[in-house]
């Protein structure tokens, strides 16, 4: 026994084995090197391999090999253990001429194809394992090579391709099938490998999602699995894993097309990640992905709570980064019903964190000016939560206070939200005196726009009337602008206010007024045409 077995072999310190060193050594030419290269006895020799691929099963199978004169069965679920233990053994010249085994494995390899999808799942898997091992890349890719060939091919036979929509099912019915069986069906073979696929490692995902792309194979259903195995792997992995898997997915997502990825499961990736400390690179990303669409978003999405050791409610800085990419990608000047979108959105927010004590004046003026104007048709919501931050915020100075109502257009608030300006005491005096100057110079607008109507009436008496009528509210109105003008703001806010409802009377007298014309312009329109079509009647019929 002793004679048989005079080598022992330590593989990576799992498992030692007792072989017979010329056996073994005819068939490696890196165990012959090493033993040609011993001196003194022959007898009791151990060699140590500390990076030997697959270990102590794969060290096992290629000693059944040598032990069956170069012959042993290779199936997909062994062909990677003895393809690695091949290289690394130098079976690729045995000193018996017999058959090598890197030989037999490289032509194995190419009837990959011809193998089941549950073989080549169990043949990834194994690479996958052997990955730190030298020369393993290129078989690695082989197996994901079939792998994306496979799904490629199923993708094209199936009559269900999936929609552009991220956060569709992922389907279209086809043809005539409409039915809820039909829809589930559909889906299935869609996304029929997700749950397959989800022994893999990070590494493999990432270059799994790379071939798909390069063969571009639909980003929604690509951008579906990221989401689908970073939700499944999160269930198992600790925090280090998780924070792995969570920058590799991010990374993947951002090389697709963003209309595919579904800015709802952005927000769950980001409320996942917000304590795993990922990457500043991967952070931006999934910032940048979650700012190009942030039409998309709801204010539920926004209300994200800040950071450890800072005290505001909300995480405004996130939101203001939201914005800047949002803005920087170009939507506002490509889609104005987006950056609508966007401006509702943000106003929501103002009003939802305004009565955060803690929120500085500083971040509540970047949120309300990061927008241009051109995202607000009304400035009443706006207008809302500065009233309710100044509500919250009562120590602030009349300077503080007028820079946040600068933030305000007059021309777009309404004329209930600008009367109330004018009865709100917690809003400085020159902001209230603005509101009223508006809504005179937009009924100013609307009487001159009725004064000019009297050039399409032709009796002169009814146009003078009308004329003069219209001049006196005209005159009235400015009467009106120019008593604003000479108020002395310094004077006692008692008597200012005083003086801003006597303005705000005149502004009602002023719309009474312009209704009372509209009504006369009216009337003599309809007397006039019913005169024209008496006196055309009354005509004699000419002669020929």
């Amino acid at each position: 026994m002793e004679v048989c077995c005079d080598l022992e072999v330590d593989v990576n310190g799992e498992e030692s084995f007792m072989v017979n060193k010329r056996v073994i050594a005819s068939y490696s030419g890196k165990l012959n090197k090493l033993l040609g290269k011993s001196r003194g006895s022959t007898r009791n020799l151990k060699v140590v391999f500390h990076d030997f691929p697959g270990g102590a099963e794969s060290f096992e199978l290629i000693s059944r090999f040598c032990y069956n004169n170069g012959s042993i069965d290779i199936t997909p679920a062994n062909i990677s253990l003895l393809f690695f233990a091949a290289l690394f053994m130098e079976m690729n010249n045995s000193v018996s001429g017999a058959h090598n085994l890197l030989e037999k494995t490289e032509k194995s390899l190419e009837e990959m194809r011809y193998w089941t999808w549950s073989e080549l799942l169990i043949a990834l898997k194994q690479c996958q394992d052997l990955v730190p091992a030298a020369n393993s890349l290129p078989l690695l890719e082989k197996c994901l090579d079939c792998i994306v060939g496979r799904l490629a091919l199923t993708s094209e036979a199936s009559p269900c391709p999936s929609t552009s929509s991220p956060d569709s099912s992922g389907i279209r019915f086809s043809c005539d099938t409409r039915s809820t069986e039909s829809l589930k069906t559909c889906s299935s073979r869609a996304t029929w490998w997700f749950e397959d696929l989800l022994v893999l490692s990070p590494n493999l995902v990432e270059m799994l999602v790379k071939s798909l792309v390069s063969r571009k194979f639909d980003h929604v259903i690509i951008s579906r699995f990221l989401f689908y195995y970073q939700k499944s792997k999160f269930y198992t992995v600790k925090s280090d894993a998780m924070r792995t898997i969570a920058e590799t997915i991010i990374n993947l997502l951002y090389i697709l097309d963003q209309s595919c990825v579904s800015c709802k499961s952005l927000f769950g990736i980001l409320r996942v990640v917000q304590n795993l400390n990922i990457n500043k690179s991967s952070r931006n990303k999934l910032e940048s992905m979650i700012g190009s669409q942030l039409d998309q978003a709801s204010l539920d999405n926004l209300l994200v709570p800040s950071p450890h050791g800072i005290n505001h409610l909300y995480d405004v800085n996130l939101v203001l980064r939201f914005l800047n990419s949002f803005l920087q990608g170009g939507m506002s000047k490509a889609s104005p019903m987006r950056l609508r979108k966007v401006g509702v959105l943000v106003d929501l927010y103002i009003t939802e964190v305004a009565p955060d004590p803690c929120l500085r004046p500083s971040k509540f003026l970047a949120l309300a000016m990061v927008l241009p104007d051109a995202a607000r048709d009304s400035y009443d919501e706006l207008y809302r939560a500065i009233d309710m931050y100044l509500e919250v915020h009562g120590g602030l100075s009349e300077e503080e206070k007028m820079k946040l109502c600068c933030i305000l257009n007059y021309e777009k608030l309404s004329e209930e939200a600008c009367i109330h300006i004018s009865q709100n005491a917690k809003f400085p005096s020159k902001s209230a005196v603005q509101a009223l100057i508006s809504q005179q110079f937009k009924l100013k607008s609307l009487l001159h726009a009725t004064n000019n109507s009297k050039f399409y009436a032709d009796s002169p008496s009814s146009a003078t009337e009308v004329g003069n009528e219209g001049s006196k509210c005209h005159d009235s109105n400015e009467q009106c602008v120019l008593y604003a003008g000479k108020l002395d703001l310094s004077a006692d806010n008692e008597k200012l206010r005083a003086h801003l409802h006597g303005m705000q009377w005149r502004v009602m007298e002023l719309e009474k007024m312009c209704k009372k014309m509209q009504t006369q312009m009216a009337k003599f329109t309809k007397s006039r045409v019913s005169s024209s079509q008496s006196h055309a009647r009354s005509l004699p019929k000419l002669c020929s």
